[in-house]
């Protein structure tokens, strides 16, 4: 007993001695620590669900989608080399040619799906003999943040097949192998929240409403009801006298064949609805109502969707600008940035990835009327409008 106490001290005074000194270090950092396993998170449902009842079954989600998706992937890249725009350059290579498989659009969209879908998208950068030679966009259901013992994030877990890869974020080659793609998340640090999520109650609305409305279709177009039996010395209906009624209703009067079929009531029945009926439920305008809430969380107008009833823009034009201004180019000049910060140091140099915004049609009538502004500008010399427009001095 004496020996093992003897140990048990001497044990104690070996960790205090390897204990270290104090160092500084971030007052947060106690707050932040994270000591679980790294693993996604999701508010309410998985990615899977929201990716099937979303983008997979409901028509204004997956159009939402489809058009920001479409429209930032088109967006053509831009690199600027110590302050002056490069016409070719092998950073723009690598994003028109990302893999063998995909195309730079391509790529692009699906990150951006991704990332509308769930609130998070993952690239891969693949290097070989210390440069970057492919890009590969990963499943963010699959990937997990692991962090360190300060809450950063120092690697992530991707899992598939029953078997998973670790990407080490540090020493790893030119660049961290992996970018993370995340929306604002107010109470997650790692994982981002998607546009889905916040129109969640309006979703399964939506979803619901249709349910709804083909199973009244199948019913014969006929709301709920019951069938009361009111003879005159009050009895019932006896075992057989029920079983063939329901048999008869069944056979004859459900389904869509038997639409509008009258129904022939005798015998002390009376018909008596047990629901309301879709007027009185005002069904359209709450399906459009929902459909309204879907594509104002995409950050998509709903007149650009066909949707009746909203007036919020003078005309489809109106609409189709502001889509482009505060959805499309927000979501490409965040997504450059962070692009432009991760693949860089890989290409040497004083390097800015932007987006090529004169390709943009829907903005041309906006860009002449600047233009014309800048052009009368008598105050200025010809570099500085050209400045003003987003050129380079000239030449010689």
């Amino acid at each position: 007993m004496l020996r093992w106490l003897r140990e048990r001290r001497a044990a104690g005074a070996a960790r205090s001695a390897s204990v270290p000194a104090e160092a500084k270090a971030s007052r947060t950092g106690a707050i932040l620590a994270l000591h679980g396993a790294g693993r996604p998170v999701w508010t309410s449902r998985s990615y899977a669900a929201l990716a099937r009842a979303g983008y997979m079954r409901n028509p204004v989600a997956y159009r939402c989608v489809r058009m920001v998706a479409e429209a930032a992937a088109a967006l053509p890249w831009l690199v600027y080399e110590s302050g002056r725009e490069a016409g070719e350059h092998p950073l723009l290579a690598l994003l028109d040619r990302p893999n063998p498989r995909l195309a730079g659009g391509a790529l692009m969209e699906a990150a951006y799906g991704h990332l509308l879908l769930s609130g998070n998208a993952y690239l891969e950068a693949v290097a070989i003999d210390g440069a970057v030679r492919e890009l590969h966009v990963l499943r963010p259901d699959r990937m997990a943040v692991v962090p360190d013992a300060d809450g950063w994030p120092a690697a992530y877990e991707y899992a598939a097949n029953g078997r998973s890869v670790r990407f080490e974020q540090e020493g790893g080659g030119p660049v961290p192998p992996i970018l993370h793609l995340a929306q604002f998340h107010p109470l997650d640090d790692h994982y981002g929240f998607a546009p889905i999520d916040a129109a969640q109650a309006s979703l399964d609305l939506h979803n619901q409403a249709g349910a709804w409305n083909k199973a009244l279709l199948d019913n014969a177009a006929r709301p709920s009801g019951a069938l009361v039996y009111q003879a005159k010395d009050g009895g019932n209906l006896s075992e057989t006298q029920f079983e063939r009624l329901k048999a008869e209703l069944e056979a004859n009067f459900q389904g869509a064949a038997n639409a509008g079929r009258p129904l022939l009531l005798e015998g002390g029945l009376a018909w008596q609805a047990m629901s309301h009926s879709p007027r009185e439920m005002d069904y359209l305008e709450a399906k459009n109502n929902a459909a309204r809430e879907i594509a104002l969380a995409f950050g998509v107008p709903p007149m650009l969707l066909g949707i009746p009833g909203d007036n919020t823009y003078a005309n489809y034009r109106e609409a189709n600008l502001a889509f482009w201004r505060q959805t499309v180019l927000p979501l490409a000049g965040r997504t450059a940035q962070a692009l432009g910060r991760w693949l860089a140091p890989a290409f040497g140099g004083d390097l800015r990835l932007w987006y090529d915004v004169d390709e943009v049609e829907a903005l041309s009538a906006e860009r002449e009327a600047v233009w014309r502004r800048v052009k009368g500008a008598d105050f200025l010399s010809e570099d500085e409008k050209r400045a003003a427009v987003g050129y380079g001095p000239r030449e010689g």
